[in-house]
């Protein structure tokens, strides 16, 4: 009799077929072990909250402010005091990404994430920016508190004696793991950051090793299991994407906290909203076995609460949650003039209404404490920051692969022909601010925000390219210029490269079939000098002066043929600030316009 099979199944399977009718709904553990782990990641110095965000309430899209550190420590503390046995991670990308961390290089960042005090904290690929020098600094504000928040990255190898991350150990400052005990349980987290990217496209000391993340994640987790640690969290920032592969392709993790990609994950629909994925993720391991992954989107807007259940053999029995997002009291819509003004009383109880019955989005009281440290900081950036040096006329979207849909204040269509408007003017800026350059080409990915229309200041500049850059000049050929646009969508395009590579240009203009292979996408390739009234097609052995930043230009973000370029000596390093030079040509101009379509460096793209 078929039934009999089951009598005879051993106690291995028998845990698994529960642990699979569990998934589908069926609880069987009385006595669960629960734990609560409470996230973060991709925060990106954003310490204050996002004030330009329009999302769909009781029907009408709203203009909303949301998160903010300050929220974020309010909310962290509340799931803290209702969920005792939790964990608090931080899965990377702290640093980096506006004025807060230009001025103060991880000091803010630091001292906000000691009032969390997390458990553990990934090193990102952004904290690598300003070399492993710049990430020593940030770790040193961030122990310089009674936390001591452990900093891991398993996969990360700093040469002994030469990195300042190791002058005696490889594990001085940045450690493979670390082992937590709750509730009587120890619990192993290890920690990977994104190999390939942070390599390319940040600027971590050359003699860093960087190791296979899926490799690395099954041998740190193999040896954990080996010493008797049988609940194993995966502190990532590896991207939504490689960590559904990793945890195909591995055993023995229980669950990926992760970060990188800035993913949204849970249903945001009714708030109109797309995300790219359940929160959480349920995968299947190589031995069949659950995973539960997980992330919490980006810049201080939403904190994660996932809630596991363990038996007491350590497998995974359940695992729910929600992604919090929170709003402070603020909301508004445009009155009959097109102005935005915060709605009345009525309207205001039908948008308490609307949140109150979606657990995902709620109003949440900054930290007081949290508010008082970034008033701190903030009133050094208003001293100079607050300078106005120009007007925008309208709103520039940002974007970085047109059509991605990232802007936070464009609809898709106006950006799915020729991408973003920004990066194509600070790509004409930087061609104007360096007199000897023909053409200029700016990496997408470093441009960082949409440009609202209206007064601009120092610090908006400064908010929009953040980076510790120069703009440097080589000398190239049409061709070599072809191969590093290829190089730079082909990396654009890559699994496990960046979007960010995108390339944007000033003098240069092309189209792009993407379905094409390497060295066949980009066609009708057309170049217009500084005083030439009209585009003919690029001279593939005529020579060029071609201004970029000098990350990229050594060879980062996928950028190769500038890398070879750059080593055989035919690059000028002109020291002019990346930023700087930002500024010095809004003040120049006086008011920034939309180019006119027929500039855009990307004609159209599919």
């Amino acid at each position: 009799m078929r039934i009999i099979g089951v009598y005879e199944m051993n106690i291995k399977s028998i845990q698994k077929f529960i642990i699979c009718l569990v998934f589908t709904g069926v609880s069987f553990n009385a006595n669960a072990e629960e734990l609560t782990i409470i996230h973060i990641n991709d925060h990106h110095s954003h310490l204050e909250a996002n004030g330009g965000m329009d999302i769909n309430l009781d029907g009408e899209s709203t203009r909303v402010k949301s998160g903010g550190f300050a929220s974020m420590v309010t909310k962290i503390n509340e799931l803290k005091k209702s969920h005792p046995n939790n964990l608090t991670l931080h899965a990377g990308d702290a640093t980096n990404g506006t004025l807060y961390h230009t001025m103060f290089e991880g000091e803010a960042d630091a001292a906000l994430m000691n009032l969390v005090c997390f458990d553990a904290f990934v090193v990102g690929n952004h904290e690598f920016n300003n070399g492993d020098n710049g990430l020593v600094k940030f770790l040193d504000f961030l122990n310089d508190d009674e936390c001591k928040t452990p900093v891991l990255g398993a996969n990360v190898v700093p040469k002994k004696g030469v990195s300042a991350l190791s002058p005696k150990n490889n594990t001085d400052y940045i450690k493979p793991y670390t082992i937590i005990e709750k509730n009587g349980q120890k619990i192993g987290i290890i920690g990977i950051v994104i190999s390939k990217k942070t390599k390319m496209s940040s600027n971590p000391d050359k003699s860093t090793l960087f190791l296979d993340e899926i490799e690395t994640a099954q041998d740190y987790a193999t040896k954990l299991k080996n010493q008797g640690i049988d609940r194993i969290i995966l502190l990532s920032h590896f991207g939504y994407d490689n960590e559904i592969e990793l945890a195909e392709k591995t055993s023995g993790i229980d669950v990926i906290v992760g970060g990188d990609s800035h993913s949204l994950l849970g249903d945001f629909s009714s708030f109109g909203m797309k995300s790219s994925g359940p929160y959480p993720t349920i995968i299947d391991n190589r031995d069949g076995e659950k995973v539960c992954v997980v992330s919490a989107w980006e810049y201080s807007q939403i904190v994660g609460e996932l809630n596991i259940e363990f038996d007491n053999a350590g497998n995974v029995i359940s695992c729910a949650g929600t992604p919090h997002m929170m709003l402070q009291d603020s909301f508004k819509r445009k009155n009959s003039d097109g102005e935005r003004v915060e709605i009345e009383d009525g309207y205001r109880d039908a948008v308490y209404s609307s949140i109150k019955v979606n657990p995902i989005v709620s109003i949440v009281e900054p930290n007081n404490e949290a508010n008082q440290l970034i008033a701190k900081f903030s009133s050094e950036i208003e001293k100079i920051g607050s300078t106005v040096i120009g007007e925008v006329s309208e709103n520039l979207c940002l974007e970085r692969i047109p059509g991605q849909g990232k802007s936070a204040i464009c609809n898709v269509s106006e950006t799915e022909n020729n991408g973003s408007d920004i990066s194509n003017i600070v790509a004409q800026a930087f061609r104007d601010m360096s007199n000897l350059s023909d053409i200029a080409i700016q990496n997408g990915g470093g441009t960082r925000v949409d440009v609202v229309s209206g007064d601009y200041t120092l610090a908006d500049a400064y908010t929009l390219l953040p980076f510790n850059n120069t703009i440097v000049e080589l000398s190239m050929s049409g061709l070599e210029i072809k191969n590093v646009l290829e190089d730079a969508l082909d990396y654009a395009l890559s699994p496990d490269g960046s979007t960010g590579a995108y390339p944007y240009a000033a003098g240069l203009r092309w189209e792009i079939d993407s379905s094409k292979p390497k060295g066949e996408r980009f066609m009708n390739l057309e170049y217009k000098g500084k005083s030439d009234m009209s585009w003919s097609s690029l001279n593939l052995d005529a020579t060029y002066t071609v201004a970029t930043n000098n990350y990229i230009a050594s060879g980062r973000d996928g950028y190769l043929t500038f890398g070879e370029i750059s080593d055989q000596g035919r690059v000028t390093d002109t020291y002019l600030g990346y930023a700087q030079s930002f500024v010095d040509y809004v003040k120049k101009v006086k008011v920034i316009n939309k180019l006119p379509l027929s500039e855009y460096s990307t004609q159209s793209f599919k």
